[in-house]
Formats: structure tokens, C-alpha cells, sequence
């Protein structure tokens, strides 16, 4: 019978999530399969309890059929010639990840990535997401206290927020949050930041977990065209939150009229029209899938202009966190424990903390490992239905003729060292990479 491997997370201290629980790895022992854990200190489950559950703890993972992890793998801890499933980061062409993609393709691993587990209508099927919107909101909001009355010196029920890794779950978050949404509603807000307007762009999984959040509060929904007439009627003791589709942010070049399945298929050919509502904005939450030939929708420029002592917009929650992507005052990521920095759109600054002109930016890019059990349950459920033909499969035979699930075949990007016809367009790429090296 095949044996499965679970490396250890070696992305940061933070990264404590599993791909499988324990019980989902005694499901497996008892069809009939081995399960070897790598030992880790940080690991959300115990060691032990893997062990109680029947897996073997072991560093070597060489006689591994099939391994999985979280997050990236660490080069020297590929397995050559071994089927790798994980979060690899590399569809978008990240530079970043090239050399991890480089190293897959030149020792002959095949590489699935969750990220590409899609139903027929591409949708995502194993995802951390909804716990990234509750994490990344709950830190947002917590930022905003923080921003507001270490620069600006104002109080706000905000400042009661604790950083999402410090509540022991999504429902003690929620508890704690209903508290203060009646403290708003008693109290009120301060008029400098009153109306006080979260726009989500996106409407998928993490936008929900945003939602959630947001409806500890007293919170009011008002569609994005209705901000005009919104900015002269609203009450101080209510939250304002606007859900931002394609529609509203983005229009054809050539004047024609906007249409969805064009622009997810010809995206190139719309230019952003965000800056229409962002000076109605107070908090920016990036939920939104992009890549490089998407519109930027919060441009430097734009962010400029609008930079003074009465800018409306405090902070931006980028949960998306591309680099230098359609946020361009991301240009770094933040970590759980020092999770904001100050960009300054005029001059590029960028200062840790929460002091200094500009804007609050929130990078983590690891959110749901702050949530870190109830993301690893609801995770190992969704892989479940899937482990058994994933560790039954021979990987010796191509992909589109083996006995994998559709969806799993979908999510293969490289086989045997090479990029599969979907990801041949990674070749590009590794190009740009080596001009740029050059240069």
C-alpha cells in the first residue's frame, strides 16, 4: 500500500496550519495506507497526536509515494522524482518562486497546487479563504484603532480589538467584536471619520469571511453607485460597507460596453475606474483575484493625489497581497505580530508601526494560519475526498490518461519535469527572470 508524507511548515514561526488533521490521517491508516509525519515544534496538532492516531514521525520522507504540505516547500526539501502537492505560488509567474518551479522542473517532480483544484465551473475546491477574510479583517479593524489613535489621537471602540492570533477561535473573535459593534451603536464614532466606509473588493470566499466580521457590527450596506447621495445622509453610530464587483471597477479601452466573461478572458483590454470612489473610501479590503494583465485598481498616483490632512482613506486590509500588484502600496508583506506599515504614496517611504503620512497598509500574507485549527479542519475535509485516488495513482503514466480526478488533473502544473500545455506559458517567465538577471 502507498505511504503518504505531511512535511513540515518551514514558511515562517507563524505557519501552523495542517493539510491534514489527525483524524483525517487516521481515516487513511485505516484504509490501509501509511502515514509519515515530519516532526514540528509549531504544528497546530501535536506530534503526538498524529502518532495516537497511528503515523510514523520521521524527518526522512524518501520513501514517501506522495507529499503534502501547506505552503512552499524549501528547495533542499524536495523530493526528486516524488508527486508534491502544495501551495506553490508560481501560476502568476511570482519571481519570487521561480528558482522553487526551476528546482521541481530539474529534478523530475510533479507538482500539483491546491490553488488549481477547480470544479467544472472553476471554482475553487480546497481553499483557506473564509478564514483569511476573518483574519484579515479582525487585524484590519485592529490596525485602525491602532493607526487612529497613535497618529491621528483619536479614541475608537476600535482599539478594544486584540490581533486575530491572540482570540482562541473565529467565534471568540465574534463574541468579542458583538461588544464592541454595541459600543459603536450606543456611542457612536468620531465625526472626523464618520461616514466610516469599508469597501470589499470581491465577492468570493474571503470576501465572506470579511462579511462575517463586519456583521458583528452595526453595519449598513450601500451600493457603490449610491456614494454621492450616501456621504449627505448617514449616522455616526453605523458602519458603511460596499461590495465591489467587476462592474464597478474596471472599463473597456475601446468604449464598448462592459461584459464579465470578456474581461475574465481579456482582461488587458480594461483600464481600472476605481479612482471615482476612492475618496469616499476609509478602509480598503483586497479580497479580489489579480494578475499582471489585470487593471491596478489602487494606484500610487491616485493615492497621492488624495494624500493630506483630510484624506478619507485610513488604512487598506490587502488580504490578495500580490506585490507590487493592484495594491501598489503593497510592496512588502507584514508579518502577524508587526502586521502594518505606512506607505507614503509621495515620496515611496515606507515606515513600520503605525506612525507617519500615508497610509495604513496590512500585508499578512499567511492570514488564516491566525485561525490556524479551524482553517486546517475545514481544509483537511475538503482534501479528503480526493487523497485516496491522488496516493492510488501511477504517476508513471501521463497525467490526461491516469485515474486522477478531473479536478486533480486540472491542477497538475508539472509532470516529470515539465510544465503541463495549461502552465507552458510559465516558460515566459523563467525568460523575463534571466534577462532581468543579465541586465
Amino acid at each position: 500500500m502507498k505511504t503518504l508524507g505531511i512535511i513540515k511548515e518551514t514558511k515562517n514561526k507563524w505557519e501552523r496550519r495542517v493539510p491534514l488533521n489527525p483524524e483525517a490521517v487516521k481515516q487513511l491508516i485505516e484504509k490501509g495506507f501509511e502515514v509519515i509525519i515530519q516532526p514540528s515544534q509549531i504544528r497546530i496538532y501535536k506530534d503526538g497526536e498524529y502518532k495516537a492516531m497511528g503515523a510514523e514521525l520521521s524527518e526522512d520522507l524518501s520513501r514517501c509515494d506522495f507529499i503534502i504540505g501547506v505552503k512552499e516547500i524549501l528547495l533542499d526539501a524536495l523530493i526528486p522524482g516524488k508527486p508534491h502537492l502544495f501551495f506553490s505560488h508560481t501560476i502568476k509567474g511570482q519571481d519570487y518562486n521561480m528558482p522553487l518551479l526551476q528546482k521541481i522542473l530539474d529534478e523530475n517532480i510533479t507538482l500539483l497546487d491546491y490553488e488549481k483544484i477547480l470544479d467544472s465551473k472553476n471554482r475553487r475546491l480546497i481553499f483557506f479563504g473564509k478564514f483569511a477574510g476573518n483574519a484579515g479583517m479582525v487585524d484590519t479593524l485592529y490596525c485602525l484603532g491602532q493607526r487612529l489613535k497613535q497618529h491621528h489621537g483619536l479614541e475608537t471602540p476600535f482599539l478594544k480589538l486584540k490581533q486575530s492570533y491572540k482570540y482562541k477561535s473565529v467565534q471568540d473573535a465574534i463574541e468579542h467584536l458583538k461588544i464592541i459593534g454595541k459600543e459603536i451603536k450606543e456611542n457612536g464614532l468620531p465625526k472626523e471619520i464618520t461616514p466610516l466606509n469599508i469597501f470589499l473588493l470581491g465577492y468570493g470566499h474571503v470576501a465572506s469571511g470579511c462579511k462575517e466580521i463586519l456583521g458583528t457590527f452595526p453595519a449598513v450596506e450601500v451600493n457603490p453607485e449610491n456614494f454621492e447621495t450616501h456621504q449627505k445622509k448617514y449616522e455616526n453610530n453605523k458602519v458603511y460597507f460596499s461590495i465591489f464587483k467587476e462592474k464597478h471597477l474596471v472599463e473597456r479601452k475601446d468604449g464598448s460596453q462592459f461584459d464579465l466573461q470578456h474581461f475574465f478572458e481579456h482582461c488587458s483590454a480594461y483600464n481600472s475606474k476605481f479612482e471615482k470612489y476612492l475618496p469616499y473610501c476609509s478602509v480598503y479590503m483586497n479580497t479580489i483575484y489579480w494578475n499582471t494583465d489585470c487593471p491596478v485598481y489602487l494606484k500610487r498616483s491616485e493615492l497621492a493625489k488624495i494624500q493630506g490632512e483630510n484624506q478619507k482613506l485610513i488604512i487598506m486590509g490587502d488580504i490578495s497581497c500580490d506585490i507590487n500588484g493592484s495594491v501598489q502600496a503593497t510592496v512588502k508583506y507584514t508579518t502577524p505580530d508587526d502586521p502594518v506599515f505606512i506607505f507614503n504614496a509621495k515620496t515611496g517611504e515606507v515606515t513600520d508601526g503605525f506612525i507617519g503620512e500615508g497610509y495604513a497598509d496590512m500585508a499578512v500574507d499567511n492570514l488564516p494560519c491566525e485561525f490556524a485549527r479551524e482553517a486546517s479542519d475545514y481544509f483537511s475535509d475538503a482534501l479528503m475526498p480526493f487523497m485516496e485516488k491522488m496516493l492510488l495513482n501511477d504517476y508513471s503514466k501521463n497525467i490526461e490518461n491516469s485515474n486522477l480526478p478531473e479536478e486533480i488533473k486540472k491542477a497538475c502544473i508539472a509532470h516529470h519535469g515539465k510544465l503541463q500545455l495549461e502552465y507552458e506559458y510559465l516558460e515566459e517567465f523563467f525568460k523575463i527572470l534571466k534577462e532581468n538577471r543579465h541586465e
